[in-house]
């Protein structure tokens, strides 16, 4: 679902999944029931690459996460590893499968951003274009005002709208978390819970698009998906699997509807709760939609990204419209970041053109990875286990991910 940052807090951003208000309609379902088959490159480090990958999973793997499995792939194959366990509750405890399923969480706005700039190219859309123009009346109420607000707002997160995540959750405990974890919203009931307080702030009237004030705002891109159903007449699960998972043959990805299960095989989900001294299976759950719902693999999430920025799905007007960023802070713990269309960029040392990446959390699960600029080489994480009990043990998590990405990438120049 939404990425947790430093700046919203950890129990504030993992409250919508206590609350139910992370969900999409079951007409907007897609399923994958097996995860592909095909033959592969051998599973287990090979080379620098391979040899960072799994010093990677293992820094990872030591902050407390139950398993953890990566991939780094390129034009010459790919290579994998993996540590922990796949259920810490099992007979023999095995290791996490090499094609596991999770929730990618926010990962899934690069995805949306994609689907926007693919209508912006077929000229169906443009980034000028106001919120009011598509959904007229739908932005309203406590100074929120869909005429001052762009596509371009949206996926850059400059709208200032706010999040429609609420702490009325019932408090932040395993308790909830079971109470809730089969309640769903629409995107309309969540987009109404955001409208309830005044904005953050009104993009500058006379020149929208522009605005440089940045926040982290779910709202975004589920706005976003009613966008894309405004424009084309379909849902936005329909759109990104006729035009991103089917082309690409992305058969481990889809989008979940209403159902909170993850398909086998994959790993048990784990959440640590503020004050609890043992991890919680947190494996069901509602996503989310346009905003976070889909679920992937470490392998079909990095053929998306090579896929992405070696030009593929967007023409090269828009792919540099997604590369447009402002400058944030305080959203990861790393310096430089910039936010562009649905995706971020930030430095690597040893690398001149540092790494585009997204990333997501959800309760069990925790996305990373990134790409280069040229879609030459891409790295993608899965973390089964999500610590909320504490910020200390939560950023060191972040970090160890943020190493291993930099490590492998700069192990391959």
């Amino acid at each position: 679902m939404n990425e947790i940052s430093r700046r919203t807090g950890l129990t504030a951003a993992a409250a919508a999944l206590l609350a139910g208000t992370a969900a999409v309609p079951a007409s907007a379902a897609s399923h994958a029931p097996h995860a592909p088959r095909a033959p592969r490159t051998p599973h287990g480090p090979r080379g620098p690459r391979g040899r960072a990958l799994q010093r990677g999973v293992d820094a990872i793997r030591a902050t407390g996460a139950s398993g953890v499995l990566a991939e780094v792939q390129d034009a010459r194959g790919r290579t994998t590893a993996r540590a922990g366990v796949a259920d810490l509750d099992a007979p023999g405890k095995g290791p996490v499968p090499w094609d596991a399923y999770y929730r990618v969480g926010s990962d899934t706005k690069t995805y949306t951003a994609t689907v926007v700039l693919q209508l912006v190219g077929e000229g169906r859309l443009k980034l000028t274009d106001t919120v009011e123009r598509w959904l007229p009346g739908v932005i309203r109420g406590h100074g929120n005002d869909g005429r001052r607000i762009t596509v371009t707002n949206l996926l850059r997160q400059t709208s200032g709208l706010n999040e429609y995540i609420t702490e009325d959750s019932g408090g932040f405990t395993p308790e909830a978390y079971r109470r809730n974890r089969f309640r769903s919203q629409t995107a309309q009931e969540q987009l109404t819970e955001a409208l309830g307080k005044p904005p953050q702030w009104l993009p500058d009237a006379d020149d929208p698009a522009n605005e440089r004030r940045w926040e982290y705002s779910n709202t975004n891109y589920v706005v976003a998906g009613m966008l894309v159903e405004a424009v084309t007449g379909h849902p936005w699960a329909q759109e990104v699997h006729e035009r991103i998972i089917e082309p690409l043959g992305l058969r481990a990805t889809f989008t979940p509807g209403t159902s909170p299960y993850v398909p086998q095989p994959t790993a048990t989900g784990y959440t640590y709760f503020p004050d609890e001294t043992r991890p919680t299976e947190t494996s069901l759950g509602f996503g989310g939609g346009a905003d976070g719902c889909l679920i992937s693999t470490t392998h079909d999430h990095g053929v998306f990204l090579r896929a992405l920025f070696g030009g593929r799905l967007l023409r090269p007007a828009q792919l540099a419209a997604m590369k447009r960023t402002v400058p944030v802070r305080d959203w990861i713990p790393a310096d430089g970041v910039r936010y562009g269309l649905g995706i971020a960029w930030r430095p690597v040392a040893g690398r001149a053109d540092g790494v585009w990446f997204h990333g997501g959390t959800s309760l069990g699960f925790v996305s990373g990875g990134g790409v280069t600029a040229d879609g030459a080489t891409a790295v993608t994480s899965a973390a089964f286990t999500l610590r909320v009990d504490d910020a200390e043990a939560h950023e060191a998590q972040a970090r160890a991910e943020l190493r291993l990405v930099d490590e492998v990438l700069v192990a391959g120049v």
